[in-house]
């Protein structure tokens, strides 16, 4: 059985954004652009050490890159994985939006005529 690339993708991203300490980093990776571990120790209640190892899941995630700069490793917020976790989110969605008027259509059709209340009431 093969695997759709698109449907890993969206696994790792909704498996690395289960950690709220990864959701909080990416919040703060977003809102500065781009940080240092340092940066974002300073500003979460964990260990720059922690940081870096959350850093390495969403980086392998494809939710961050990273670059030298200096001594120092720069990392922001790569869209494109989640952009297409969103699209994903936007279908499953939309597929049980479509069930649900399904079901509700078939029940106002099995409705009987009259006050509204239910039969036997």
């Amino acid at each position: 059985m093969t695997t759709d690339p698109g449907q890993d993708a969206v696994a790792e991203v909704l498996s690395a954004l289960a950690d709220p300490t990864r959701r909080r980093i990416l919040d703060a990776l977003a809102a500065h652009g781009e940080a240092t571990a340092t940066v974002l120790a300073g500003e979460l209640p964990v260990s720059r050490q922690a940081i870096v190892k959350h850093l390495a899941v969403l980086d392998r995630a494809g939710l961050v890159t990273g670059y030298r700069e200096g001594r120092e490793a720069r990392y922001a917020v790569r869209p494109d994985r989640l952009t297409v976790t969103a699209r994903w989110m936007d279908r499953v969605a939309a597929d049980w939006d479509a069930r649900l008027a399904v079901i509700k259509r078939l029940a106002e059709a099995a409705e009987p005529a009259g006050d509204g209340r239910p039969a036997g009431g």
